[in-house]
This record gives C-alpha cells, sequence and structure tokens, in this order.
C-alpha cells in the first residue's frame, strides 16, 4: 500500500485577501494537524502586481498572467517528490482566457492531481467548457462541496460518479455561545446585530437589505446592520470605492444612517469569529443561484447563527428542514418580514441556532481534513475491486485484522445472578432501574452469536443460562405476552410488555435454538419460540413485525416442515411490504410516517426474508429503503450520523442528529452486511464499516465511544457531549455489532467468491 507523504496545494494563499486564500490556507493547516508526518507545501498564485509577504510554507509563487511561472511550477514539483497535488479552482484566480493557464501546469505534473472545484458552472462558455474539461481529464479525483455541484458534474459535464467526492466547506471548531461579549468587545453592546462579511462587491446583494431596514426597524428600533468586509480587489482596481459610495449613498437615502455600519477591513479569523459571534441574524442576500458554496455562510452556520439567505445553492443544502430561512432573491420585502420576525422571537431564533450547530459538527476543519486525506490516498492506490471479482473490495473494507477484539469485561460486571441490568451511571451498574428482557434477550443474542462464531471469546455459561432464566420467568403464559421491565428486587411491573420487545425476544429465541451448543437450551429456546410466536400475528408494530421475520429467518432452515412458521413468514412480510407502499411518496421510501429507533431492522427483515425465501421483491423492496434509510443517516463528509432520539426523523422534516444511540449503528451494521450477501455489487460491506466507525471515533463530535479493552460503550451522543452512562442496550449493541463485522471478515476471506455471484437477480 502506497502511503502519501509529500502534498502540494495550488491555490490563492492568505496574507492575499480573498475566500481561496483563507480555504487554501485553513486546508493545509487541518491536513498538516491531521498527519503530522506529512510533509506538505503551497504554491501561491499572485495576483497582477501584487507582493504579498508569504509564511515559509509557501515555496512557489506563480504570477496568474506569466505563463513561464507555471512552467516552472510544473518542474519544481516533479523534482519534488512530491506524492499528489491538491488543486484549489476558481476561474478567476488564473491567467489566461477562461483561467486556462493553469492546464499549462497540470498538464505536465507526473503526479495524481485532486482538484477542488470552488464554482461548477452548469451552463459554462465555450472558453469555460473547454478549460473545466481539460482539467477534468487531468484530474485524479474532483471534490465539490455541495451535492448540487455533485449533479451538475454528473449531468453537465458528463463526470463519472467514481470520479467525484464531496466533502463539505470546512468551519473552525468553535464553541456555542452567546453574543453580549462579543458585542461589548467590539463595541456594540446594547444594539441588536445583523450582520454581513466578505469582500463587497455588486453579485453579493447588499442593497437588498439595505432597502429592508426600515421595515426592520419598525420591528426592532435597535436593528444595526453591520457590513464587514474590504472592496474586492479586482473592483477597486477598476472602479476604486465607487460601488462602496453608491451603497452609502443608499443608506443615506433611506433614512437608515444609524442603523448600517460599514467597515472596510479584512479582518484576520480571530477577528471575524468574534464578528460572527456577536451577531443576532447573519444574512447572505446574494443574487446568482449558481453560487456553489459560500464560505462566510459556513462560518456562520457552524458557530449556531441564526443564518436568513436567498436560495443559492449552497445555502439551499445548508439551511433545509429549519437550520435557517430562505428568502427570495432581490425581495426587500420579504427578507424585512423574515429578519424582524426572527429578532423579535428569541425562541425561535436560538432553536433555529441549536439546530444548525449540531448539524455543522461534521463541518470541522480536523473532519474535513480527514476526508481530504482519505480522498488523497485513494487515489494513490490501485482500485479495490476488479470486474470479475467484487469480493476483494468486502475482504479489504472488513479485514478482521483491522477490527478490534471481542471483549466482555464490561459486560460481566454489568450483571447479577438474576441477570444483566439496564443502567449504569458512568461505568457502575444502576440497580435502581432494575433489568428489562430486551437488554437480557440483546444478551442471550450476543451469547449465541459468539457461540456459533468460531474463534471468537465466548461468554460464561453461567452467564448465558441467567439471560436464558430471565426470558423464561419473563414468559406470561396467562397473557401469552413477555414481560418487560422489573425492579432491583424481582417484582414484575407490568403484566406484558410491549409489541417490540416480544418480537425481540422472540428472536434471541430463534438465534438461540439454532447456534448453542447446548442441546437441553435449545429445545428449551425452540419450544418457548413456538409458544410466543402465534401472538405475534395481532400484533400492530412494524418492529415487531421485523424482529419476528428476523427470528423465523434463524429458525426456518431447521424446521422445514413447520407451516405455520412459513405463513407466518409471508404474513409478516408482506405487511411490511404493504407498509412501505402506503407510506412511500414524494422521497419518503420507508414503512412509517417517523424514523423511529432501531429502524434499519425494517430493511433487514425483508433482506434476510429474501435471501432464504428467493423472493426478488423482497430483496429490492429492503435493498431501496435501506439505500434510502443511509441517506437519511450519512452526514455530507460521509460518516454514519444516525437518526437522533431527541424528536427522531418525520415526513417532509430531515432527521434531528441527536441523541445518537448506539442501537442506531448496530442495526445498521447487520441491514448493511444481510445487504452486501445479496448484493454483491454494492458497496454495503464499507457502509457497514462506516458505520461500525462511528463507535470508534468517525461521528459528529469525532469522539470514541467504546473503550475496545473493556467492551464498554457510552450511551451515545448528545450535540456538545457524549452521555458518559455505559449501560447494557450500550455495550451489547457494540458487542453485537463488532461480533458481526468480525464473523462477516472471516466469512469473506474464506469464501471463494471468484465463483459465486449474487444470491439473487435484482431487477430496479
Amino acid at each position: 500500500m502506497n502511503r502519501l507523504q509529500r502534498i502540494a496545494f495550488i491555490g490563492n494563499h492568505l496574507p492575499r485577501r480573498c475566500g481561496i486564500a483563507t480555504f487554501t490556507h485553513d486546508l493545509h493547516k487541518a491536513v498538516a494537524a491531521a498527519r503530522s508526518d506529512l510533509d506538505t507545501c503551497i504554491m501561491a498564485m499572485n495576483d497582477a502586481g501584487e507582493v504579498y509577504d508569504y509564511p515559509t510554507s509557501v515555496r512557489v509563487q506563480v504570477r496568474d498572467d506569466v505563463v513561464d511561472d507555471y512552467l516552472q511550477t510544473a518542474k519544481f514539483l516533479n523534482r519534488s517528490g512530491c506524492d499528489l497535488v491538491s488543486l484549489q479552482h476558481e476561474y478567476g484566480i488564473f491567467g489566461g482566457l477562461a483561467g486556462g493557464h493553469i492546464v499549462e501546469l497540470l498538464s505536465r505534473l507526473e503526479m495524481p492531481i485532486v482538484t477542488t472545484l470552488h464554482t461548477v458552472l452548469p451552463d459554462p462558455t465555450p472558453a469555460q467548457g473547454a478549460v473545466m474539461k481539460q482539467i477534468i481529464a487531468l484530474s485524479s479525483k474532483l471534490v465539490v462541496m455541495s451535492d448540487r455541484g455533485r449533479d451538475v458534474l454528473l449531468t453537465s459535464h458528463g463526470v463519472p460518479a467514481r470520479n467525484i467526492d464531496v466533502i463539505a466547506h470546512g468551519i473552525p471548531d468553535f464553541p456555542f455561545r452567546e453574543s453580549i461579549s462579543a458585542k461589548k468587545k467590539l463595541g456594540f453592546e446594547g444594539r441588536t446585530i445583523i450582520l454581513t462579511f466578505g469582500l463587497l462587491s455588486p453579485s453579493k446583494g447588499i442593497e437588498t437589505v439595505i432597502d429592508a431596514m426600515p421595515e426592520i426597524i419598525s420591528s426592532c428600533p435597535d436593528a444595526l446592520y453591520v457590513i464587514l468586509g474590504a472592496t474586492h480587489p479586482n473592483l477597486l482596481r477598476e472602479q476604486g470605492e465607487a460601488y462602496r459610495d453608491s451603497l452609502m449613498a443608499r443608506v443615506r437615502s433611506r433614512s437608515v444612517d444609524d442603523h448600517v455600519v460599514f467597515l472596510n477591513q479584512f479582518v484576520d479569523q480571530s477577528m471575524l469569529l468574534d464578528f460572527i459571534s456577536m451577531c443576532d441574524v447573519y444574512v447572505t442576500p446574494y443574487l446568482n443561484e449558481a453560487q456553489m458554496t459560500s464560505g462566510t455562510l459556513a462560518y456562520s452556520y457552524g458557530l449556531g447563527k441564526a443564518v436568513v439567505s436567498t436560495p443559492y445553492w449552497h445555502a439551499k443544502e445548508l439551511l433545509a428542514d429549519g437550520r435557517g430561512i430562505l428568502v427570495p432573491f432581490g425581495d426587500a420585502s420579504v427578507i424585512g418580514k423574515e429578519i424582524s420576525a426572527l429578532l423579535v422571537n428569541e425562541v425561535r431564533r436560538h432553536a433555529m441556532r441549536k439546530r444548525a450547530y449540531a448539524a455543522s459538527r461534521s463541518m470541522i476543519w480536523s473532519e474535513a481534513a480527514r476526508a481530504y486525506l482519505k480522498t488523497f490516498e485513494s487515489v494513490l492506490q490501485p482500485p479495490i475491486t476488479s470486474p470479475t471479482d467484487p469480493s476483494d473490495r468486502h475482504r479489504s473494507t472488513t479485514d478482521r485484522h483491522a477490527l478490534p477484539e471481542v471483549r466482555t469485561d464490561h459486560l460481566l460486571s454489568m450483571c447479577d445472578s438474576t441477570g444483566l441490568l439496564q443502567h449504569a451511571v458512568h461505568g457502575v451498574p444502576d440497580r435502581s432501574h432494575g433489568y428489562c428482557v430486551d437488554d437480557n434477550a440483546r444478551a442471550l443474542l450476543l451469547a449465541s452469536t459468539l457461540t456459533g462464531s468460531a474463534g471468537e471469546m465466548r461468554l460464561p455459561e453461567i452467564l448465558t443460562t441467567r439471560f436464558a432464566a430471565f426470558v423464561q420467568h419473563a414468559w406470561n403464559p396467562y397473557t401469552l405476552r413477555f414481560r418487560n421491565f422489573m425492579s432491583y428486587d424481582r417484582r414484575w411491573l407490568e403484566d406484558r410488555g410491549s409489541e417490540d420487545s416480544h418480537g425481540r425476544t422472540l428472536w434471541a429465541l430463534a438465534v438461540c435454538a439454532a447456534r448453542d451448543t447446548d442441546p437441553v437450551r435449545r429445545t428449551w429456546a425452540e419450544t418457548l419460540f413456538n409458544a410466543a410466536l402465534p401472538t405475534v400475528e395481532a400484533f400492530a408494530s412494524p418492529r415487531a413485525w421485523a424482529f419476528t421475520l428476523l427470528a423465523l429467518d434463524a429458525y426456518c432452515p431447521s424446521a422445514v416442515d413447520d407451516v405455520s412458521a412459513k405463513r407466518m413468514r409471508a404474513i409478516l412480510a408482506d405487511r411490511l411490504m404493504t407498509a412501505l407502499a402506503a407510506k412511500k411518496a414524494g422521497g419518503w421510501i420507508w414503512f412509517e410516517d417517523v424514523l423511529a429507533y432501531d429502524n434499519a431492522r425494517l430493511p433487514q427483515a425483508l433482506i434476510q426474508t429474501a435471501a432464504t425465501t428467493g423472493s426478488t421483491r423482497y430483496a429490492v423492496a429492503g435493498l431501496r429503503s435501506l439505500h434510502w434509510l443511509m441517506s437519511q443517516q450519512t452526514a455530507a463528509s460521509g460518516h454514519f450520523r444516525p437518526v437522533g432520539s431527541d424528536s427522531f426523523g418525520r415526513r417532509n422534516k430531515a432527521p434531528e442528529p441527536f441523541d445518537q444511540q448506539p442501537l442506531e449503528a448496530a442495526a445498521t451494521i447487520s441491514a448493511c452486511l444481510a445487504a452486501a450477501r445479496v448484493d454483491q455489487q454494492s458497496d454495503w460491506a464499507r457502509t457497514a464499516m462506516t458505520a461500525f466507525d462511528w463507535f470508534l471515533g468517525r461521528n459528529d463530535l469525532q469522539i470514541s465511544l467504546a473503550d475496545p479493552a473493556t467492551g464498554s460503550c457510552m450511551d451515545g451522543l448528545h450535540p456538545d457531549r457524549p452521555n458518559e452512562n455505559r449501560g447494557a442496550e450500550s455495550v451489547v449493541s457494540y458487542l453485537l455489532g463488532l461480533a458481526e463485522m468480525r464473523g462477516y471478515a472471516r466469512a469473506s476471506a474464506n469464501a471463494d467468491r471468484a465463483q459465486a455471484g449474487p444470491l439473487l437477480a435484482l431487477s430496479a
């Protein structure tokens, strides 16, 4: 495997004053911090006649209008032993027609090129299209910062999907804080602040907000619109300060002189963060819909500001689902009403801020750097998968030696003579909450899974017996249901548990009956399973149906003559199909109007039922719904972001990102591995690994939730911190996910994949 050792960045760089310069500086700094052993340098683009006091990381300066500088830079890079070049592309920063001089440099390089496109035009001019075509051909990978940018590359430029990575615009990792202290520091104490930041130019639409100020002032008399930023250097060279003067005249004509302030300066990052921190509403009134990215928008969003913006492409993606407000282009009346409504409604404004801040954690620069490094390293490696052997992808993705060992120390500490305790205070069992059949059934499922896995640590026999005894004691023969909650003094708190807990217990019993090494316990599990199964036919819960289908998937292969079990499987699978068909509309490809908990178990149930029955329609529906679920549970940077339990996700409303639960990661791992077994042409095993990595720190807070040394796992992620408690559901979820990943890796390593094809002939 090749190791990335030297990388060069090409683009503008501070102290040159522009957004690309700031971006190149921040990206370089973040990548260097992420890999201390990496040798990095910068090839800085200079605009006509300008000289800058660059840092030592800038090794070469390229005059944008001098072709020979491009040629000499290519020679320098080829001699330097550089492994890869990261190009920051924007049409206006390179010389020649449509910035074509950069092609003279790129075409002479002897190493791979990864190009970040800061602008992607759906309808470029002929000159722009010709230059872009050459850059695409010369680049090993293209990075865009929005899904819209990816779509334009696919449809307007014909770029294969495999050559495009979407990595969100990086942002500083800055704490969520109120505006009072920053206002005091900057001299704006006692005012309600609206802020726009960036190089001043007519495309920014500042006129619209100035025109809206009289209406804003009528609702909020202390409102002050702060316009922070120097005039764009190109505009300054051509027109001087004529444009700024016209804006100031507009302010006077609207009689809002005391409510608009121009700060003609280019501020460094620390000062910029102070300015953003002090504002109550940030506004980007840009006039051009085709704006793919906005660094100022990303920064304000990442600092948890309430944002009002026109619907250019970047804003539409970032501010969707209540994370900001979109207003029509150039409509001063609407922008005035929306800003006024936010300023006078602190509760709404604060809720919007929290949503934005929580959703932005995947965009911090350390996370962006990790994504860029993954892209950089991918272009140095040979393709993982050959056309004739798709299984190689799965072997490399789930290599058993790259996974932690199964450790059960913490699980053992959570058990007593009754069974598995529900909760913990940090790592100490909390007796006040007692026990539940949900957790003990999961523990029995884990024990049976480990028993059936060669080479894995097994749970002590006495512990498996206790889990089984708890399940047996939970069975209520009078109601034909399992009880769920038990107090610490062994009193049942109900005569029947939920439908879901019943289905989950059936699943554990079926796996125990199929895998346990003790023939007596297998017989017990099968007998209790058969007693409890008929009750499910009257259930209304889709999750109870799914858990029971997973149980039947384990039970039916050894009970080929059990007609009632096969009948139940057909009934429940068809119910899930009906539920999916009834709810599927308007891009909502799900079984219910809400995404709740253990979501991936629903498509998993259909996928596994398809694998054992040969039903193509079950497989298509299961894979399609799982594809959709993963689109809801994948952050822009590619890491797993499970549906949060704060309010879950509802139709026409994106899932809330917090609180994130280990249960969701474990379910997703199982479902994706089930999909990998029936749809070997897709990358499901890699997706399962992404979900497992959530436990190990590839998550919104970049915090490892699991301790591989003890097998413990924190109870999830809040917006600003992990839940430090390590209860039963969390530890069993982590261990089940780990055991399944290791089991899949073993099976992949041992299988003769070159001779195998997909289990089902799937049709769209």
